[in-house]
């Protein structure tokens, strides 16, 4: 019901003729090729400006593409293209807007979303990972501890949100029981909205532990979600 999410890694000449490693996220929706697939790109290489031109420049030719498959002509067109790419770089929004099976086009705006993560064993360099996601991808919101459950309170640009999205189901985050790096497969989505007068805009992203769930309920009421507390948090109880 939601599509399919795959990841590519590939390399591309880049400026001065030194390869560039890009790691390419296709997330294509159940309706494609009649809609474009949402598109993240990752480098070391690339700044992060220079990264949402190439996702842009890549959306741009994919509406070129609409109705037939496209994901190996743009990882190909990347391919010869990446230098000219960050030599004219350009800022403008992509159209990742698309309109799903229900007819409902995905709306953009401030948005809110709540995640529950089953456990963290490699906790240290998971909790920096998420840090440095929500900073690229200017997300604010909270990643929470209390015993044993674990919840991210996201807000911002929808797209964005699901990129974050994209990345934690798609990167080796984790460690499993034998100490392999591995993909979080035990992730949820608790809830989205978008945001309401009620609700508390956050600052900046942090990392909070709480001692009781009393705590924690505070600072859901705090933060104008004390009904999201009630009907999502205290089930996982």
């Amino acid at each position: 019901t939601e599509g399919t999410v795959f990841r590519i890694l590939t390399k591309a000449e880049g400026l001065m003729g030194a390869d560039v490693l890009l790691e390419l996220v296709f997330h294509l929706p159940v309706n494609y090729p009649s809609c474009l697939p949402g598109i993240s790109v990752h480098s070391e290489h690339l700044t992060r400006a220079q990264s949402v031109t190439v996702k842009e420049k890549l959306l741009k030719q994919a509406e070129n593409l609409l109705s037939e498959p496209m994901v190996h002509e743009l990882v190909l067109w990347i391919q010869q293209n990446l230098r000219h790419v960050l030599n004219q770089p350009e800022t403008g929004s992509g159209s990742e807007k698309c309109t799903s099976a229900t007819g409902m086009t995905v709306d953009d705006g401030l948005w809110l979303t709540l995640l529950h993560l089953d456990h963290m064993r490699a906790k240290t360099k998971y909790i920096k990972t998420i840090e440095k996601w929500a900073s690229d991808l200017k997300l604010t919101g909270k990643l929470m501890f209390v015993g044993k459950i674990i919840l991210i309170l996201l807000q911002g640009d929808r797209s964005n949100i699901k990129e974050y999205l994209l990345l934690q189901k798609t990167s080796k985050v984790d460690v499993d029981s034998s100490g392999k790096k591995c993909k979080e497969k035990m992730i949820s989505v608790l809830f989205e909205t978008k945001v309401q007068t009620e609700h508390k805009r956050f600052l900046a992203f942090e990392v909070k532990e709480y001692s009781s769930l009393d705590a924690l309920q505070k600072e859901f009421e705090t933060a104008g979600l004390k009904k999201l507390f009630s009907e999502f948090v205290l089930g996982l109880v």
